[in-house]
């Protein structure tokens, strides 16, 4: 099996905000700081992406998306985040927690792109995600069909990939879900057919949806001013 389909993950979904002093440091203090940031990261031996949501939202200028074994090893990365110069000018905005499992509903068994080391696509849009008791409620053979149907309807949509995490018990939502695009056009598209499935009824809250623009971390911090 490959990594991702014979391990479990925690993936955390780390949303930060940037100190507006941030911008008056010298240009090489600023970039010697990104590079400490990237060694950080880099040597934590976690997975990791990061994304850039500078100008899209008023919440959040970047994410840091980790994938580990435990959430100590996230914890343990955080806080040597937090000890880089850059890390004193940072405030967590938002944060969200899940876990890999089985699908539910697939019949085959999917491989997350993230945890596979697949090459990420250039948007990550992501979302918390929690459906209506009433859901649970039903028949597993009522929940089967409305899923096939919804499952068929992503299906018309190759380029995006879904990365589906659980938060049952270790945060507020049900799941947290991550698409991957090239095209935002695309994602846009797919959610506008999905609204119109079954199981859209039994959505209680899919929001917000936060796009993220992929940009490795030095790039990244450069772009912060």
């Amino acid at each position: 099996m490959e990594d991702g389909q014979d391990k479990q993950y925690f993936f955390d979904f780390c949303f930060f905000k940037v100190d507006p002093k941030w911008r008056w440091m010298a240009d090489l203090a600023k970039e010697e700081s990104a590079r400490e940031v990237e060694n950080v990261i880099r040597n934590s031996g976690i997975k990791f992406r990061t994304y850039s949501t500078l100008g899209l939202r008023d919440d959040a200028e970047f994410l840091i998306w980790f994938a580990a074994e435990s959430v100590e090893e996230i914890q343990n990365v955080i806080s040597k985040l937090y000890l880089t110069v850059f890390g004193k000018y940072i405030v967590s905005s938002r944060t969200y927690l899940s876990c890999t499992r089985p699908s539910l509903y697939a019949k085959k068994g999917l491989t997350l792109s993230f945890v596979a080391g697949n090459q990420p696509k250039k948007y990550a849009v992501v979302y918390p995600f929690t459906k209506t008791r009433e859901w649970y409620l039903l028949t597993e053979q009522q929940r089967q069909k409305m899923m096939d149907e919804h499952i068929s309807v992503g299906q018309k949509y190759p380029q995006v990939v879904l990365n589906t995490t659980y938060s049952f018990g270790i945060h507020d939502e049900d799941f947290m879900l991550a698409f991957e695009c090239d095209d935002l056009r695309d994602f846009q598209n797919l959610i506008m057919d999905l609204r119109q499935t079954q199981v859209s009824k039994y959505v209680q809250v899919d929001t917000p949806m936060i796009v993220c623009v992929k940009k490795d971390i030095i790039s990244l911090i450069s772009s912060l001013g």
